[in-house]
C-alpha cells in the first residue's frame, strides 16, 4: 500500500467515525436494549451524511481493491493533489466537470 493510500484511508476512517459519533445510541438506565435512545447531542443522519458515508465507503473499497487514485470515468490516474484534498474522489479533474455530484 503506498503513502498516500495509508493516508487516505487513515483519514477516511476518521471522517467515517466522527459522522458515526453523531448518531451513537446510548442505552438508557437499566440496560434494556429495547429502551436504548439517543443521546441529547445526537441527530438523526442527514441525507448529506448518508451520501459522504458512501463516498468514504466506496473510496475505502478501491483502496483495498487497489483501484484509488484511478478516475472511474477515463482510467487515468487522479493526481496526488486532488487525492489529498478530496480522498474520497472517483474522477480526475477534468472527468469531474462531467458528472453532477462528482468528486
Amino acid at each position: 500500500m503506498s503513502r498516500i493510500e495509508i493516508d487516505a484511508r487513515d483519514l477516511l476512517q476518521e471522517r467515517r467515525q466522527a459522522l458515526q459519533r453523531r448518531r451513537a445510541p446510548v442505552a438508557r438506565a437499566g440496560g434494556d436494549a429495547r429502551r436504548s435512545g439517543w443521546s441529547a447531542g445526537a441527530e438523526p443522519i442527514s441525507d448529506e451524511a448518508r451520501r459522504e458515508l458512501a463516498e468514504i465507503e466506496a473510496a475505502l473499497g478501491r483502496i483495498e481493491e487497489g483501484s484509488y487514485g484511478v478516475c472511474e470515468a477515463c482510467g487515468g490516474p487522479m493526481g496526488l493533489q486532488r487525492l489529498r484534498a478530496i480522498p474520497e474522489a472517483r474522477y480526475c479533474l477534468a472527468c469531474s466537470g462531467n458528472h453532477p455530484v462528482a468528486r
